[in-house]
C-alpha cells in the first residue's frame, strides 16, 4: 500500500460509524517509543536471549525460531518471529489456536509460554516497523478468513499490531480457560466466542490510545506475567465460553452477512 493509498484508508476508517482511530497510534511520538524502548532492550537481553536460543535449540529438533505470516498493518502480511515453543511441525499444517496441555508443547516451550519468554524475538518486528509495543494482537491468518470477522478485519487491520494489548492483559489465561474443550473445538469456539470479545477490546483501545494508556497496559502486561492469579476478567470471560460436559462442544452453524472480505496481502 503506497503513502497515499494509506491515507486515504485511515480517511475512510475515520468515517466509519463508531470508529475513530485516535491520533497517538499513527503519531512519529509512538513509533519513536516503540524504536528506543526495542533497542534498549535489545541490548539488555541480549545475554538472556542467547541463552534461551540454547536451550530452545538442546531440548529439542529443529530451529530457534517460529517464523510465521500474519496480517499487518493494511492487510499485508509479515513474517512474525517467537521463540519456538513446539515440536517441530513445519511441513504440516496443525491448529492455530493452543489449549492448556498442548502436546505440541515442548517441555522447554511450555517453560517459556508460561513467563512470555517466547514472544521477545517480536522485538526485531518492532525495529522493522511491522509490529508496536501495544496494538492488536497478530492473530493467525487463517482466523480472518471467516466471512464473520471480516468487518472487524477492516478495521483492526489498519494499524500496526502489537506485542501486547489490553486483550493480552484481560486473556491472560486463555489456554486454561479453553483446556475443558477438546482439540478439534478450541479453534471454532476461539472464534466464535473469544474472538468477538478480543475485538472490542482492540477497538476500544484504538479510538482511545495515548502515551499513558499504553504505559499502562505494559505494566499490567509484566504484572500479569508474575501474578497469574484468575481475576474478575477472567470469570466474566469464561462466562461466555460453552460449558463441555462431554469434552466435546457441537457448534451450531452461524449465518453470517456478506461482508468486505479481507484478503490476505492485498491493499483493501
Amino acid at each position: 500500500m503506497t503513502a497515499n493509498g494509506e491515507a486515504t484508508r485511515q480517511s475512510e476508517l475515520q468515517g466509519e460509524p463508531g470508529f475513530a482511530l485516535s491520533p497517538w497510534y499513527s503519531s512519529i511520538w509512538k513509533r519513536t517509543f516503540d524504536v528506543v524502548a526495542a533497542v534498549s532492550l535489545l541490548i539488555l537481553l541480549c545475554v538472556p536471549m542467547m541463552l534461551i536460543a540454547l536451550a530452545v535449540k538442546l531440548t529439542s529438533p529443529g530451529p530457534v525460531f517460529f517464523r510465521q505470516r500474519r496480517p499487518g498493518r493494511g492487510g499485508r502480511e509479515f513474517i512474525i518471529f517467537k521463540f519456538r515453543s513446539m515440536i517441530d511441525n513445519r511441513r504440516r499444517e496443525g491448529r492455530v489456536v493452543t489449549r492448556a496441555a498442548d502436546p505440541r508443547v515442548t517441555r522447554f516451550g511450555g517453560f517459556m509460554r508460561k513467563w512470555k519468554l517466547d514472544e521477545l524475538p517480536q522485538l526485531f518486528n518492532v525495529l522493522r516497523a511491522e509490529m508496536s509495543f501495544v496494538g492488536p494482537r497478530p492473530l493467525p491468518t487463517r482466523l480472518w478468513q471467516h466471512p464473520s470477522v471480516q468487518e472487524w478485519a477492516v478495521r483492526v487491520l489498519s494499524v500496526r499490531p502489537g506485542i501486547t494489548s489490553q486483550a493480552t492483559v484481560n486473556f491472560r489465561n486463555e489456554e486454561e480457560l479453553l483446556a475443558h474443550l477438546s482439540f478439534e473445538d478450541v479453534e471454532e469456539v476461539y472464534r466464535r466466542s473469544i474472538m468477538p470479545l478480543k475485538m472490542a477490546m482492540e477497538l476500544e483501545y484504538l479510538c482511545n490510545a495515548s502515551f499513558t494508556s499504553d504505559m499502562r497496559i505494559i505494566f499490567k502486561t509484566v504484572l500479569r506475567v508474575f501474578h497469574r492469579h484468575q481475576p474478575v476478567n477472567d470469570l466474566r470471560i469464561s462466562e461466555c465460553l460453552p460449558v463441555d460436559r462431554a469434552n466435546s462442544v457441537k457448534v451450531e452453524p452461524q449465518p453470517s452477512t456478506p461482508k468486505k472480505e479481507y484478503v490476505p496481502g492485498v491493499d483493501g
